[in-house]
């Protein structure tokens, strides 16, 4: 029995089987990681820019934080007007783009503390901007441990415990106890200075002598106070420290802290630089604070963000880099990229692919002249 063949419907066909455009040399095309091959780290990393969507967008930032990193004013013609000082080929040589980076208390109480002490201590970020937590858990946990815990912890029991969560962490009270007793002794002698001397201590002189104190390879502010790096803390009464500020001004009341002098020092530091770069993990004061400095240099020339904030509520922590470029505070056609992910999962992997392989590289490289000398 023979059936009556149907024309396909013209519309359903052009609808379906719409034409390509040719697709230019350059496009690169989606591909994962091949693990019937051996892998190092660095290959696994290079692999993620063809796997897509936020595996890219990470690639991406992995490429911005190496041109940070490389930039030297060498590499640039001077301007038309360049200062004196910058003409010197020497000094072209020696200046680099200045990396501000931002983080939230969070990572500080996480592991990644140990990635910016690592970043801090080799002198690969000049400027830190945080939250009172990530500076006060630093030192807490220099004092005492955090602990690995659960999400869905009782917190009517924890609190009955004396324990704190900070999210799958548990941080014991009596460490804000023990730092308590650290910090009064040290809060005592400043005032005493302050009287004497007529100095105002500012939140980042506080945070450099905290560092100073606390004499602790352990301490992210150890380091930066060793390597002369500001630290920048607008919100330092927002936590721990607050508390402890709060019981020292019934005690032995008068100490002062002054915003003002910071915000200049910050502004400063951007607007002198000859190339910005931001890193910046998490929202809220630390995004903010560093981007709106960079406005005052008419925008960073480099940002990655990374964090899982969204735009639809009109935060800037959840903010895209293009919103930013509106404001000046990146510049047009700045290399700029913003990771959507928990920044313990990706700013691990994204400093092993920078500022740790320059450092594994020179570290081979000089251990292979050294062997060349060696057999010469």
């Amino acid at each position: 029995m023979s059936t009556d063949q149907v024309p396909i419907p013209s519309g359903a066909s052009a609808a379906i089987l719409k034409p390509s455009e040719a697709v230019p040399d350059s496009a690169i095309s989606v591909k994962g990681p091949q693990f019937d091959k051996p892998y190092n780290l660095q290959e696994f990393l290079a692999s993620y820019q063809r796997i897509g969507f936020q595996a890219t967008s990470l690639s991406r930032a992995i490429d911005i934080v190496d041109h940070m990193r490389a930039w030297r004013l060498s590499d640039d013609e001077p301007t038309e007007n360049e200062p004196d000082e910058y003409l010197d080929p020497e000094v072209r040589k020696n200046t680099r783009c200045r990396v501000f980076l931002g983080y939230t208390s969070n990572l500080i109480s996480s592991g990644l503390r140990e990635i910016i002490l690592y970043l801090v201590k080799h002198r690969h970020i000049s400027v830190l901007v945080t939250t009172a937590g990530g500076i006060e858990e630093d030192f807490i946990k220099c004092l005492g441990e955090t602990y690995l815990a659960d999400f869905n912890l009782d917190g009517a029991d924890l609190r009955r415990r004396g324990m704190n969560r900070i999210g799958n962490l548990v941080v014991p009270n009596n460490n804000y106890c023990t730092f308590e007793d650290w910090l009064t002794p040290i809060l005592d002698a400043m005032l005493a200075e302050q009287k004497e001397t007529g100095k105002i201590w500012t939140p980042s002189s506080f945070i450099h002598r905290l560092g100073k104190e606390i004499n602790n390879e352990d301490s992210v502010y150890y380091w930066a106070y060793k390597n002369d790096i500001p630290v920048f803390c607008p919100a330092l009464t927002d936590g721990s420290i607050g508390d402890m500020l709060y019981f020292h001004s019934f005690k032995n009341p008068g100490f002062v802290l002054d915003i003002v002098q910071d915000i200049r020092t910050l502004n400063e530091l951007s607007r002198e630089s000859r190339k910005a770069g931001m890193i910046v993990l998490g929202g809220g004061v630390c995004k903010h604070q560093i981007a709106n400095a960079m406005l005052i240099r008419n925008g960073a020339d480099y940002s990655v963000f990374i964090n899982t904030g969204q735009e639809f509520d009109g935060s800037d922590s959840g903010a895209r880099p293009d919103e930013a470029v509106s404001w000046g505070k990146i510049r047009a056609g700045a290399e700029a990229i913003k990771v959507f992910a928990d920044a313990t999962l990706v700013f691990p992997l994204l400093v092993a692919a920078t500022f740790a392989k320059g450092d594994w590289e020179e570290k081979q490289a000089k251990s292979d002249e050294k062997d060349r000398k060696a057999s010469s």
